[in-house]
């Protein structure tokens, strides 16, 4: 019976160093500095080789061009405005 209880004791604190573990990890990673770390490491890796720390010359002329034509369309919806 006193076996019985203490390996049931033992097991509870497991569970709860388990578990306390756990929430240190989900409050870490819901952490606003976290997230925005994630988001920039997600960003940076759209433009630039994380490994090697080159550039992604196909990504970035890709958003220049939409820039680029962004613009165009609205000076050209500007001037058939006026």
């Amino acid at each position: 019976m006193t076996q019985d209880m203490s390996a049931l004791e033992r097991e509870i604190e497991e569970t709860r160093e388990r578990l306390a573990s756990t929430i240190d990890q989900l409050a870490y990673r819901a952490h606003p500095k976290t997230i925005v770390g994630r988001q920039v490491t997600t960003l940076k890796s759209h433009f630039v080789e994380l490994d090697t720390g080159a550039p992604r010359t196909d990504n970035i002329l890709k958003v220049a061009g939409a820039v680029v034509g962004v613009i165009v369309l609205f000076a050209v919806v500007r001037k058939v405005a006026s």
